[in-house]
């Protein structure tokens, strides 16, 4: 089955975007999961077999994607409230650990320190942040989960930086 992307993205974007935004509850994220739907399915399009419609297929692949992203944002969501439950526990950071977070978050590319603070500091949405620095929501994320994946790395070398991330999230979300 020979496949004309571009005319099955302008037939179908805005309906997978509805069968997303039902799910996700919001539209920039819904149209940020049909793209990478499109996008998907345009690298892997040789390999694709579709016994049903194009339209049936996308659906199911959409609604996929959107519950996928659903259980990720809640398992980051209950990590986050394990995170300030565990540390209300324990004690206010001391300086030093303070000072070893913000040599960390320094050590960040700034503007990826920058898109970090807004989101986590500022509580400021992905969104938000695009539209302020003139950017897509796509590089946010990108941008987003590289710090973590930086603070992430930290994390498994040195052990006291798990207290840090512990507290930065516990300071930071009071």
């Amino acid at each position: 089955m020979t496949f004309k992307v571009e005319e099955l993205f302008k037939k179908n974007y805005a309906l997978l975007c509805l069968v997303s935004f039902s799910i996700v509850k919001d539209k920039d994220v819904a149209k940020d999961i049909v793209q990478d739907f499109f996008v998907s399915f345009w690298n892997k399009r040789e390999s694709i077999s579709i016994s049903t419609s194009f339209e049936a297929y996308a659906r199911k692949s959409v609604k996929n994607l959107s519950l996928q992203y659903l259980n990720k944002k809640n398992k980051e969501q209950r990590m986050f409230e394990d995170i300030r439950a565990e540390d209300s526990s324990s004690n206010i950071p001391n300086d030093k650990q303070n000072n070893k977070l913000n040599e960390l978050v320094n050590l960040l590319p700034e503007k990826r320190k920058e898109i970090f603070l807004s989101v986590v500091v500022h509580g400021k949405s992905y969104a938000e942040i695009a539209e302020t620095n003139g950017i897509s929501v796509n590089t946010v994320k990108t941008q987003m989960k590289r710090a973590y994946a930086f603070l992430r790395s930290y994390r498994k070398e040195d052990y006291i930086a798990v207290f840090l991330l512990l507290h930065l999230f516990s300071y930071l979300f009071q």
